[in-house]
């Protein structure tokens, strides 16, 4: 990027569509695992080995979302903010959408305390997933919100998942797949607000750019997550030594 262009401040409509392109170019719906998931090519292990760790990312969810809310001065937002948490903690023992993970890890056959205690995390999962929340400590409240907006892949990737297990994965049990159904309505939501509040905020082409940078740096996280399972569990098949020993 030129001088010129560094200073030419994208359009609303400009901006939204290079944060959309990321996902065009990068969501972790075109990794291979997700491709075989879709497609119902996935063994029951393997299926498993997916939840169990993505269990991991959905458990740093609401300490990510705390992170961003401890950055941030004005009460509204605050307000907007903490409706996240409540999503995924619920108000009380047994709502939210972590409870509602662990129903689904029951529903696939796993032990629930397999599952909450991070027993099969991989190495490479764990460390994709603990690079996030860093992130979010450590920089800004820009770049933590911009961070979020891979929730606006997320209502393509959950309209396609449910099928899928419905189609391919009968063996699941139809209340474990509560999850998916609940965010088709809450990841819309989160999204027009984040988008909306990062849309607003990068008032120069320097904040735009670092935006998109953000957004391709989560994407590239969620894709090492599947990275892990895919290398333990698909090809070559290498788990770590003494697994689940």
């Amino acid at each position: 990027m030129n001088q010129a262009e560094s200073q030419t401040v994208l359009s609303a409509e400009e901006f939204t569509q290079r944060l959309r392109a990321v996902g065009e170019e990068g969501y972790h719906d075109k990794h291979p695992f997700h491709v075989l998931m879709h497609e119902g090519k996935l063994t029951k292990r393997q299926l498993q080995a997916w939840i169990e760790n993505r269990f991991y990312y959905q458990a740093i969810i609401p300490k990510k979302d705390a992170a961003i809310m401890a950055k941030v001065d004005d009460p509204a937002v605050r307000r907007a903010w903490i409706q996240r948490i409540i999503d995924h903690d619920g108000t009380r023992a047994g709502e939210g959408g972590i409870h509602k993970w662990l129903v689904l890890a029951e529903a696939a056959g796993l032990h629930r305390e397999d599952v909450e205690n991070f027993r099969f995390v991989l190495p490479g999962a764990r460390f994709a997933v603990d690079a996030y929340l860093t992130f979010v400590q450590s920089h800004s409240l820009l770049e933590s919100v911009a961070s979020s907006l891979t929730e606006l892949f997320a209502p393509t990737l959950m309209s396609r998942r449910l099928p899928a297990f419905e189609e391919h994965y009968p063996w699941v049990q139809k209340e474990g797949l509560e999850y998916f159904r609940s965010r088709l309505i809450q990841a819309p939501r989160d999204v027009e607000y984040g988008l909306d509040y990062v849309l607003t905020h990068c008032t120069t082409r320097e904040q735009q750019e670092r935006a998109v940078a953000v957004l391709t740096l989560k994407c590239h996280i969620l894709w090492s997550l599947l990275d892990a399972v895919y290398f333990a569990y698909v090809s070559p098949g290498w788990l770590p030594p003494l697994w689940g020993k």
